[in-house]
């Protein structure tokens, strides 16, 4: 019986605790503005959203699937959380694209800039680059690198640079590999004595 009850009591008393941190939290997002009202933030490079409302005890966050989660505000002070508000106006993002080797890579250069380029959110100032990034194991691998103001929504920019860099490709005789593995087969040596 007495065990039972102190069980009870650890499990209110780490309840309450909870509950606390979370109140604690919550007053610190709310006086010091840290993050704000349609604020895009992430949380521990797992959850992307946009700030719906700030509460005492928890936020709303809608993700880019326009879920709604109601988020523990002690989340948002013991995790990792980027606040990609608060970075300047634009924010510099990444795509990455291997080519095959032998391919005329000042070309690939050149396509990955334009179709950067023809992408109306895609900032045009400062002007998105190509960096030859490395000889891959099956591939020339570069990263085209674009400014955004859209930070929110830049999963599908993402895609549709995609979508034109291999438009690009295949209109330029560029190839894109796939990864190939060579397996090489032993046979037994026939170790029986020759008749």
């Amino acid at each position: 019986m007495i065990a039972s009850i102190s069980a009870l009591l650890v499990g209110i008393g780490l309840g309450i605790q909870h509950f606390f941190n979370d109140v604690i939290s919550g007053m610190v997002m709310l006086f010091d503005h840290s993050i704000k009202i349609n604020d895009t933030v992430e949380i521990d490079n797992s959850l992307i959203g946009r700030v719906l409302k700030i509460n005492l005890r928890t936020s709303e966050i809608l993700t880019r699937e326009n879920i709604i989660m109601i988020i523990p505000n002690s989340h948002f002070t013991t995790e990792r959380v980027i606040n990609w508000t608060h970075n300047a106006k634009l924010t510099r993002f990444t795509v990455s694209v291997g080519v095959a080797y032998g391919s005329d890579v000042r070309l690939v250069e050149k396509l990955l800039v334009e179709a950067a380029m023809e992408h109306p959110e895609v900032s045009k100032e400062p002007k998105p680059f190509a960096l030859f990034s490395n000889f891959g194991d099956s591939s020339l691998d570069f990263d085209l690198k674009f400014w955004s103001e859209h930070t929110f929504l830049i999963e599908p920019i993402k895609s549709d640079l995609r979508f034109a860099i291999d438009q690009k490709f295949r209109d330029n005789n560029v190839t894109i590999p796939f990864p190939q593995q060579d397996v090489y087969i032993k046979t037994p040596i026939d170790m029986r004595p020759s008749s």
